[in-house]
């Protein structure tokens, strides 16, 4: 993928704040939808941790209902940013001092954080690398011979990257398996008759 693609250069985000926004409004929506909140967010506050904490719900919520389910992504949305705010928003000393585990652990306390994004957290906002599986990834591994691909946990727990692998990898690697995804695994059934499905059959 990364001879045919080139590097990913994901997640492509003005800041970490744009991220950690990002990663709950595209829960369940097209990344278009996502952006219109994002932007219309950023515009309103700049991501300014003060400025997003001090929107009332409604406020909040007027600003990101494109994104769909925006109730719970509001909620989800204040939740993070005020435990980010408690941790005075130093990724690395957050990252240093507990295991990824426990730290994982904490994100998925985190009402709206599920899997995926507490994932995406640990790779782009703390610079841990590990696995995301997410559902074009799923798709993929299906159709190389994977065994329930079914949910996330089922394909995350059959991966181990290794030992190696460094954030900047798993950042780019879960945009390869995103961007291949995009061009390939829209549909199903068009995938086999694809290049690099071809290739990848080799």
């Amino acid at each position: 993928m990364l001879d045919h693609m080139g590097p990913s250069g994901w997640w492509p985000a003005d800041d970490k704040r744009d991220i950690i926004v990002g990663a709950i409004l595209v829960q369940n929506t097209a990344w278009q939808n996502a952006d219109v909140g994002l932007n219309n967010l950023k515009h309103r506050t700049e991501l300014d941790p003060e400025a997003v904490l001090s929107l009332s719900q409604t406020e909040l919520i007027d600003l990101i209902r494109a994104s769909g389910f925006y109730r719970n992504k509001a909620k989800a949305i204040h939740n993070v940013f005020q435990w980010f705010d408690d941790l005075n928003w130093d990724y690395a000393a957050v990252a240093a001092s507990t295991t990824q585990t426990e730290l994982r652990k904490q994100l998925l306390a985190l009402p709206g954080v599920g899997q995926e994004t507490a994932d995406v957290y640990l790779v782009y906002i703390f610079d841990l690398p590990t696995f995301i599986a997410d559902s074009y990834t799923r798709r993929l591994f299906k159709h190389l011979g994977y065994r329930r691909t079914d949910t996330y946990q089922h394909l995350k727990q059959q991966v181990t990257l290794p030992d190696n692998f460094t954030y900047e990898m798993a950042q780019d690697f879960h945009g390869q398996l995103d961007e291949f995804g995009k061009q390939y695994l829209q549909r199903d059934d068009t995938f086999e008759d694809s290049f690099l499905a071809r290739e990848l059959s080799k």
